[in-house]
């Protein structure tokens, strides 16, 4: 080994985020001292961001198996689900936190080009994209910046790229005003004879890069994305990437053609680690699945956009648009000619081996030479298991009134404007939704997005959820309810639910409370999965989420986001979320107790998130999912719409209102043993779980309760679809009283002015 590179120490691998024990590890593995870019290339690979070293035990312990998967969690870049026909589903979540944080353009925009290059590199045609995004209070101004410029990135490189954004979710809490969440997921469909695994197979066989130039963008990202954000992170801007998505339209098209030769053994996006990552990577499975393999490349061969680039630069560029692979020997000219044909750059770097070592050569000299097998998860990158302490939130307690000085008009317009449940229509218009053409129905009518699988009568509905407040309330009860919602409100669009993906945002792992909310919230995950036999096909691990609030660092809601897909068998019994005829019965399914814990209507009135977060039954969550499907089948209901954030009311007047084009009302009357002030506010306000408003046609009424009854599923009718009123009573009371347009009023545009959108125009 030649070493004229700078001198690796302790104190020099400390600064690449490696401990002394790790750096002790790393010299026994090779016998000796890495040189500076082989401590670089162990540095990326062992970060959490792509080792897992403080998450893989315990992301173990979730259902990784089931009859649809055609791929094991973690085995290939995304999960693959079986949905009939020869056709199968490629999908996956990942965060793009700390890149946005700094740069929330780029950031964002790059998480999106990231997410759908794992779903194309399996061979699928990405259909759909959704995300999940969080902020501080848009009160700051600095939150407000995040915003615009993290939704413009999202939209400009989707619409760019051409593929629909579908579905989403944004919340707004204290917690996150430094350190703001972008997850984003990529749904994409490919026929099963047409997957390609990211696995290094075959001695000689030539090893390809293609795509983009590599330059000096996004250096040591994954390191970046495995440490606490800082008030000198602005000064990591260089380690977030540029994207450009005109050039990954052209190299989707180029590898889905390539693919489509048989002449690509092997594919793999460069992400976070960019060469160093595919490379290892894609060894590691080669000897996992033969026993032997390797790969050589040669960075003199890589085409690089800046001059004077050092073998550490290159191994370590995060450049977008770029990806490895393994061609089948003698035929590499043919897939560089399909790149050509696209004018996308394709060159033979390196060929596979069968010395089960990754080894670089630059200017002539060996840079890197180490046992693939040591930098991978699962291979030697280090486990470590952290202790675990629970703490509970220390938040008031709520002084709920109970005389009759509220005024539940005034509440409700207000709740119903607030940024957490206001419509959102400002950063969907800003997405295009139905490129592609399979898009059903517009965004915000019905409970997950749907779209129609060309060639079948088959429908793909998808949704991303997590509710962060119920799991910094109780961590465990909280990972069952994200779970639980997201097959909720697959289910309320008539689907049933397959499988999840899930991208888990936490603070410092090395804190026992941390760790203790991410232990906790990844069993009820699991607990969840395997009641509705959702296994769990691979996802993302996002740690440090951290900042500095009032000058104390402060950890994020813990956040574990869940995506979810579903299907439809015929897509003629998609279900609506919003009121159709007026005459309709409204029907309330389901009836837990009653609870305003972890409301944001706790939080709006009383200053608090409450004690607990709301209960969960699984067995309940299940039988409903069922009824809701059957229902569908039968075509028995008209929309389907469950009760979340906000509570009853909210998801009477997102029924009524969310279809713009032909808004309409409803008169309800809850019967109740009392109706004190404080049971209106349970029975307006409560975000208990397992419930689901109906509409139907009354005849149908009789065929609904028998379908209610055999799947042990409480059920009442309420009130009536109107045209124009919108009214709650209890015991013949009445609550409040609004006109339609009242209500639209109040949710609309409400997070426009909340955002101070005239500041950035």
């Amino acid at each position: 080994m030649k070493h004229t590179e700078v001198e690796v120490t302790i104190a020099l691998a400390a600064e690449h985020g490696l401990s002394a024990e790790e750096y002790g590890k790393i010299c026994a593995i090779l016998g000796r001292t890495p040189s500076f870019t082989e401590l670089g290339v162990f540095s990326v690979m062992w970060s959490e961001h792509c080792s897992y070293k403080n998450s893989i035990a315990v992301l173990k312990t979730l259902p990784r198996e089931g009859a649809a998967l055609l791929t094991s969690a973690g085995e290939e870049n995304a999960g693959l689900v079986d949905i009939g026909d020869n056709l199968a589903v490629a999908f996956k979540i990942e965060s793009h936190n700390h890149p946005s944080a700094v740069e929330p353009y780029q950031g964002a925009a790059t998480g999106v080009g990231g997410i759908h290059r794992d779903i194309f590199t399996m061979g699928a045609r990405p259909v759909a994209s959704l995300n999940s995004l969080r902020f501080g209070s848009p009160k700051d101004p600095r939150v407000r910046y995040l915003v615009d410029g993290v939704v413009r990135g999202i939209g400009d490189y989707g619409n760019s790229f051409g593929v629909p954004t579908v579905g989403g979710e944004i919340y707004f809490e204290e917690g996150y005003t430094g350190n703001p969440l972008v997850n984003a997921m990529s749904v994409g469909i490919v026929e099963h004879h047409k997957t390609v695994s990211a696995t290094a197979l075959g001695k000689g066989n030539p090893v390809l890069i293609v795509g983009s130039s590599t330059g000096r963008d996004g250096i040591h990202g994954a390191t970046f994305a495995s440490e606490d954000l800082s008030e000198a992170s602005e000064d990591k801007r260089p380690s977030v990437q540029v994207g450009d998505p005109f050039a990954e339209k052209l190299l989707l098209e180029a590898t889905l053609e390539a693919i489509a030769t048989g002449y690509v053994v092997g594919l793999q996006d460069m992400g976070a680690a960019g060469i160093t990552s595919s490379t290892s990577e894609m060894s590691a499975r080669g000897i996992e699945k033969t026993g032997s393999g390797g790969i050589e490349i040669d960075l003199d061969l890589v085409p690089i956009r800046e001059a004077g680039m050092s073998a550490y630069e290159i191994m370590l560029s995060e450049s977008q648009e770029r990806m490895l692979i393994v061609a089948k020997k003698g035929f590499e000219g043919k897939i560089i000619e399909v790149y050509e044909k696209w004018d996308v750059l394709a060159v033979t770097i390196g060929r596979v081996t069968d010395d089960n070592h990754l080894r670089v050569l630059h200017h002539g000299a060996v840079v890197v030479e180490i046992p693939a097998e040591s930098l991978v998860l699962g291979g030697g990158a280090p486990v470590y298991i952290r202790e675990a302490i629970e703490k509970k939130p220390e938040t008031p307690v709520a002084k709920l009134a109970d005389d009759n000085t509220l005024d539940f008009s005034a509440i409700t317009l207000e709740l119903l404007s607030r940024p957490n449940i206001a419509s959102k229509q400002w950063v969907y218009r800003q997405y295009d939704s139905m490129v592609q053409t399979n898009t059903v129905t517009p965004t915000g009518h019905t409970d997950s997005a749907v779209i129609r699988i060309k060639g079948t009568k088959k429908g793909l509905a998808m949704k991303t959820d997590c509710n962060a407040r119920y799991v910094y309330l109780n961590p465990l009860a909280g990972g069952k309810i994200a779970v639980a919602e997201c097959a909720r409100n697959i289910a309320c669009s008539g689907a049933k639910p397959l499988a999840i993906t899930n991208c888990l945002n936490f603070g410092n792992p090395l804190k026992p409370e941390v760790y203790f909310q991410f232990k906790e919230s990844v069993r009820g995950m699991g607990e969840a999965c395997r009641a509705f036999n959702t296994p769990v096909t691979g996802g993302n691990v996002s740690f440090y989420n951290e900042t500095f609030i009032g000058g104390l660092r402060t950890a994020i809601y813990p956040t574990p986001t869940i995506g979810m897909i579903g299907l439809l068998e015929d897509i003629d019994n998609l279900v609506g979320s919003t009121f159709t005829n007026a005459g309709d019965l409204i029907l309330l399914a389901g009836n837990p107790e009653l609870t305003l814990d972890g409301s944001e209507y706790l939080v709006m009135q009383y200053g608090t998130p409450g004690q607990d977060s709301p209960s969960v039954d699984l067995e309940h969550e299940t039988n409903l999912q069922r009824f809701l499907v059957s229902l569908a089948e039968q075509k028995l209901v008209h929309s389907a719409h469950d009760i979340s954030d906000g509570g009853l009311f909210v998801a009477l007047a997102e029924k009524g209102i969310m279809n713009a084009e032909r808004p309409l009302g409803f008169i309800v009357n809850l019967e109740d043993t009392e109706s004190s002030p404080l049971r209106i506010q349970q029975q307006l306000f409560s975000e208990a779980q397992g419930r689901v408003l109906l509409s139907i046609n009354p005849d149908k009424i009789r065929e609904v309760a028998v379908a209610a009854a055999e799947h042990n599923i409480p059920l009442q009718a309420i009130g009536t679809v109107v045209e124009r009123a919108a009214s709650l009573s209890i015991n013949g009371r009445e609550i409040v009283s609004f006109t339609i347009d009242e209500l639209a009023e109040a949710y609309y545009h409400a997070l426009e002015h909340a955002l101070h959108l005239d500041e950035l125009l």
